[in-house]
């Protein structure tokens, strides 16, 4: 059977693809094959693994058994080919990046993609003579009026993780391929079992395992998938020249935290969907940033290409200082003020963190969010913290 084959159920998936037990003492939980390098009985064998590392087991900066349940197992979750699975998001998004552009050439990206995202765009790649246009992908015609003559990379993020903005993916892969670009897209927000870019065309798929793949909070990790021949293309060059592979201990963590996803998406969902009816109905908050929500604008868009959207949220507050964005995130007692999301804990960040008190504007709309992300928790037990945090902002600010 073709391990890569997405004809499989999430269940067999999760709990059996890729996982052949009677080569590891039928241990239900695969073990960490903790070795730098594998030996071979024939010369010939030796020899294969050199001119094609790709084709078995010669140095865990490449390929590792326990990495390779994972790949497997990833691949099929995106129904695509083949997946290769990094130390990190950040590391991910460099490699299907570099992999497609050479100096003189120009990417399209989305406005306000991933910070490190933005980094390699605006610090790194112009180093080697690739430029890049931000454009606001809500509107398929900010992608035609981008498109170069040297365009190679058009990279997507959707949705975007403050505000959310969705693109069409069947129409920019439309467009991307008669174009002969190469379209990769951030889908961290909702993972595979929410929404399959490969199925609408898109060409690599990009997600932080660090997230919802994990769902422990204690690793980092991130993965590509699409064609095998684009895997391999990354494999034989970034991710080998740069050593970003995923270690096997860090390969075993995702893939606990792959066995219970769907269980928590399903347990994350139905919180989110509570916290937000709450969240709507409050004094002190002006609106409710969340992609399955109906008042957001980019609703039935979202319906079409996403089955679902977790935790993660962004609440615009009704405040006129940057001291009443504080003093609510520094009065919660059980949403812990934090980067990321995905994990059991649930989480705040606000934008006002990185403005100056005497550069915060109320009138800026940015200045007021503060990006949710909601956990594992009971539904009663965060409204309950974020109320109590409401009722010290307002005490504050009357005194």
């Amino acid at each position: 059977m073709d391990p890569f084959k997405a004809d499989h159920s999430v269940s067999y998936i999760l709990n059996e693809l890729g996982e052949e037990r009677e080569n590891y003492y039928n241990a239900i939980a695969p073990p960490i094959m903790q070795t730098s390098n594998f030996a071979f009985k024939k010369v010939d064998d030796l020899a294969k693994a050199f001119e094609d590392e790709m084709s078995g087991f010669l140095y865990s900066r490449g390929l590792n058994p326990t990495i390779d349940i994972l790949r497997k197992k990833l691949a099929a979750l995106d129904a695509a080919e083949d997946a290769l699975v990094f130390n990190s998001g950040a590391s991910a998004i460099f490699a299907a990046v570099f992999a497609n552009v050479k100096s003189g050439d120009h990417i399209v990206s989305v406005n306000s993609p991933y910070t490190w995202a933005q980094k390699m765009f605006d610090q790194v790649l112009p180093r080697f003579g690739v430029t890049t246009t931000y454009i606001d992908g809500t509107q398929i015609e900010n992608f035609e009026r981008a498109i170069l003559p040297h365009t190679t990379v058009i990279y997507l993020e959707s949705p975007n993780s403050w505000d959310y903005a969705i693109q069409d993916l069947r129409a920019v892969a439309e467009l991307a391929r008669a174009e002969g670009i190469v379209t990769i897209i951030d889908n961290s927000y909702c993972t595979p079992l929410y929404q399959q870019p490969l199925a609408m065309g898109i060409d690599i798929s990009m997600q932080t395992a660090t997230k919802y793949i994990s769902g422990h909070s204690d690793t980092l990790g991130g993965v590509l998938t699409g064609t095998h021949e684009m895997m391999k293309k990354i494999f034989n060059s970034e991710y080998l020249n740069m050593g970003i592979g995923a270690t096997p201990f860090n390969a075993w963590l995702l893939i606990r935290g792959l066995r219970t996803l769907p269980a928590r998406l399903d347990r994350i969902s139905a919180t989110t969907k509570l916290v937000v009816e709450w969240l709507k109905n409050q004094s002190w908050v002006e609106s409710v940033l969340f992609p399955l929500d109906p008042d957001f604008p980019q609703y039935d868009l979202a319906r079409q290409q996403m089955r679902g959207a977790c935790g993660l949220l962004t609440v615009v507050m009704k405040a006129q200082t940057r001291g009443e964005i504080v003093t609510f995130c520094e009065s919660l007692r059980h949403v812990l003020m934090a980067v990321s999301w995905g994990g059991h804990e649930s989480l705040a960040i606000p934008r006002c963190a990185s403005v100056a008190e005497e550069d915060f504007d109320p009138a800026d709309r940015q200045h007021r969010m503060i990006r949710f992300y909601f956990g594992l928790e009971d539904a009663d037990y965060l409204i309950e913290d974020m109320r109590q945090a409401a009722v010290k902002m307002g005490e504050k600010t009357r005194s």
